[in-house]
């Protein structure tokens, strides 16, 4: 398989013999023969060379809801693969056992059309890139999301937010919904624990919004880490505010994994008072993830409801034609 090189992904730094990586923001400058951070893009004869293309580590159907994504193609499934490699070293990863790996398994090849082929063979709407960092494999998802839409099906994105705005700028022309983790109101929290940046993630989301991506939005609550009233109330209307109140909201509950298994398992009250603060905000949408509880939609105009979730199973779906069959009002999302 040849890979991909673009100049589009890198460009030469002047008057070095040197490339920057444009995938993600930590803008990573590489001499010959080294890799960035991810560990899997490379400066190889000048160019940019992305070691996991063809080389998905992870494979497997899911219902769209396990994203999550509730407000794309309810009920659906979706293709969802991953690479090793990631651009952060979040202590609570669940799938830190690839995601903290850099060792390409080359006896694992899928091409674009073959990943597309594959997603039709298994009855799947869409296709996710997820379980590892995907801006890190952006030229692999790239091609074969294009594909992938000429074909109809959609095109999921599940990232940390750290693209760059290079690749925002780019991804429209593929992809159709994104959700996006805001894993602490901390920026220093974020730069010495995560190796990433607030700040950077919220100036993504806002992009991504204005750029028409359909946008949700995770926080995995960590008790004692990243559960303040302050820092959820804050988190909450930066949502409603800055991306808009149809946002939804998910609120994942950590179970202890990797490097975090002295913490405690995320309480159901800690995540229904963080529900409570997202309501009080504005926010329409607003779930609970990784808990016993229905993930419901309610219409926002008259109360009615609209879908029914029991874990990842949709058991109702009133929906019309993408409205609310009582009151008529539209309800934010990708139905079609």
């Amino acid at each position: 398989m040849t890979y991909h090189e673009t100049m589009k992904y890198y460009k030469k730094v002047e008057d070095k013999e040197k490339i920057t990586c444009l995938l993600c923001r930590h803008y990573c400058q590489m001499k010959e023969g080294q890799v960035g951070i991810c560990g899997v893009n490379k400066n190889e004869n000048g160019a940019l060379k992305n070691l996991v293309y063809g080389h998905p580590i992870a494979l497997n159907v899911d219902p769209v809801e396990k994203k999550p994504l509730y407000h794309l193609l309810p009920g659906s499934k979706a293709l969802s693969f991953g690479t090793v490699g990631c651009n952060f070293k979040c202590p609570f990863c669940q799938n830190w056992d690839i995601s903290q790996e850099t060792k390409v398994n080359k006896q694992i090849e899928v091409t674009p059309q073959q990943m597309v082929n594959m997603a039709f063979e298994h009855g799947c709407q869409s296709i996710a890139y997820t379980y590892n960092e995907p801006t890190i494999f952006y030229p692999y998802a790239k091609d074969i999301g294009v594909i992938a839409r000429e074909k109809g099906l959609k095109n999921i994105f599940v990232s940390n937010g750290f693209e760059t705005p290079e690749i925002i700028k780019d991804m429209p022309s593929w992809l159709d919904a994104a959700n996006i983790d805001l894993k602490s109101w901390d920026d220093d929290y974020y730069k010495k624990v995560l190796k990433g940046g607030l700040e950077a993630v919220k100036n993504t989301l806002r992009r991504m919004v204005a750029e028409g991506i359909w946008v949700e939005v995770t926080t995995l609550l960590i008790e004692g880490e990243n559960d303040s009233n302050k820092d959820l109330t804050e988190m909450a209307e930066f949502i409603a505010n800055d991306l808009g109140r149809h946002v939804p909201w998910h609120l994942s509950a950590f179970h202890p994994d990797y490097k975090m298994q002295d913490h405690e398992f995320t309480g159901i009250d800690t995540l229904k008072r963080a529900s409570d603060i997202g309501k009080k905000a504005g926010l329409y949408y607003v779930y609970m993830g990784n808990v016993p509880v229905h993930g419901d939609t309610f219409c926002p105009e008259c109360g009615e409801l609209l879908i029914d979730r029991t874990g990842y199973s949709v058991t109702v779906n009133k929906l019309e034609d993408g409205h609310c069959p009582k009151c008529k009002r539209m309800i934010e999302g990708i139905w079609s």
